[in-house]
């Protein structure tokens, strides 16, 4: 699977699923806490070309996948 990119924060049991999942399966990940980058919902949504509403917001190379259960069906999907 393709580098996948995790915009999240430390206090979010929905981001901490996600990347336990990325570990778990040896996904290679990049997490970027939004608290620790300073970066708002608005940052997040130009990056990703998405309206942000909630986190965690995850990227499958440069696919957006949307959040947790939508990464977890991906996952799923494409038999890592």
């Amino acid at each position: 699977m393709e580098q996948v990119t995790i915009y999240g924060r430390a206090s979010c049991g929905f981001c901490l699923r996600a990347k336990d999942l990325c570990e778990s399966q040896s996904i290679p990940y990049t997490w970027i806490d939004m608290v620790e980058q300073g970066l708002s919902k608005q940052d997040v949504a130009e990056r990703i070309g998405q309206p942000v509403h909630t986190v965690p917001q995850i990227l499958v190379g440069s696919e957006y996948v949307g959040g947790c259960d939508e990464f977890f069906a991906y996952v799923r999907r494409h038999g890592v």
